[in-house]
């Protein structure tokens, strides 16, 4: 994680920052943290489970979007990139004109790991998603092959952790039927 050579950053000027390199970064107590690209293992993963999401939000007909890479206020100079976010189209809708930074909590937030995001998505997002409170945060994490499921109970994150065969249980999409393996599996083209 690489930061920026700007000192200091507000959350207003977060949303309109351009350096014109195209990276992607995230604002933390004030400063811009470069995001390296993501592997295509990590690719693979967000696809599949955006697919997934998607698909089932549809064969509901539930008023949600889900996104990739939209942005999340977690403080009052911090903001980060998640992989997917669940939200509600009310909560789009606020957003249609402006950057697409939430400032009020997403239904569901999903995570995929990579060696250089160990710390930062079991560590600080965590804390500051259960601060934000968010009510469902998913940690896929293809290095240790687990998804972790955290579910929010009076403030803090209650987490079940899925391995191997084990169907993911979630409190947001009751009724999906997903094996951790089959969604760690997605990221194999061979």
């Amino acid at each position: 994680m690489v930061t920026t050579p700007v000192t200091s950053i507000t959350f207003e000027e977060y949303l309109t920052y351009d350096d014109g390199t195209g990276f992607h970064y995230e604002l933390v107590d004030g400063r811009l943290e470069l995001m390296n690209p993501p592997t295509i293992e990590h690719f693979l993963i967000v696809d599949f489970l955006a697919t997934l999401l998607k698909a089932e939000i549809k064969r509901l007909n539930l008023p949600w979007l889900c996104f990739r890479e939209s942005g999340v206020r977690t403080g009052k100079n911090k903001s980060r990139l998640t992989d997917l976010s669940v939200v509600t189209i009310d909560q789009a809708k606020e957003l249609l004109d402006k950057s697409a930074v939430f400032q009020s909590a997403p239904l569901l937030i999903v995570e995929v790991v990579s060696p250089d995001s160990v710390k930062r998505d079991y560590r600080y997002k965590r804390s500051e998603y259960a601060a934000l409170e968010v009510p469902e945060y998913w940690i896929v994490d293809p290095l240790t092959a687990k998804i972790t499921v955290l579910l929010l109970e009076e403030g803090l994150y209650e987490e079940t952790v899925f391995t191997g065969n084990q169907q993911i249980v979630s409190q947001t999409f009751g009724e999906i039927a997903i094996a951790v393996d089959l969604v760690l599996n997605s990221a194999n083209l061979g």
